[in-house]
């Protein structure tokens, strides 16, 4: 979609602090963290939310969630095999649950104590 955010930094056209990176799957860090790690985790083809994602092609939403674990692991949020320190995962579907850009993405947090309930 040329109007989505996302889908112009997968194609270059925004520039973006990439992290990860495989042929279906985009990573990059957040440009308002919401901890000391903050990593964006996203299908480089456009799917407008989890639902939509799920239903189209499950296949492409595991390995979306395998590149969130990825990311935990290279930043350092939990060590191979282990969840010590640990890390969060959000993703947000609708205004009312505080979506904002309509291309599923997921929040990878961690780096400090992330306290519940949030928000």
């Amino acid at each position: 979609m040329s109007d989505c955010l996302f889908c112009r930094m997968v194609a270059g056209e925004i520039p973006a602090d990439v992290v990860h990176q495989t042929d279906r799957v985009f990573a990059f860090r957040d440009i308002k963290p919401q901890a000391p790690t903050h990593v964006l985790v996203i299908p480089k083809e456009h799917h407008r939310n989890i639902g939509a994602l799920a239903a189209a092609d499950p296949a492409l939403l595991g390995e979306v969630v395998s590149a969130a674990h990825a990311v935990a692991l290279q930043e350092g949020l939990v060590t191979d095999g282990g969840i010590e320190p640990g890390y969060r995962v959000v993703t947000n579907t609708g205004p009312m649950a505080g979506q904002s850009v309509d291309h599923i993405h997921l929040h990878v947090l961690g780096g400090r104590g992330l306290g519940w309930p949030p928000g």
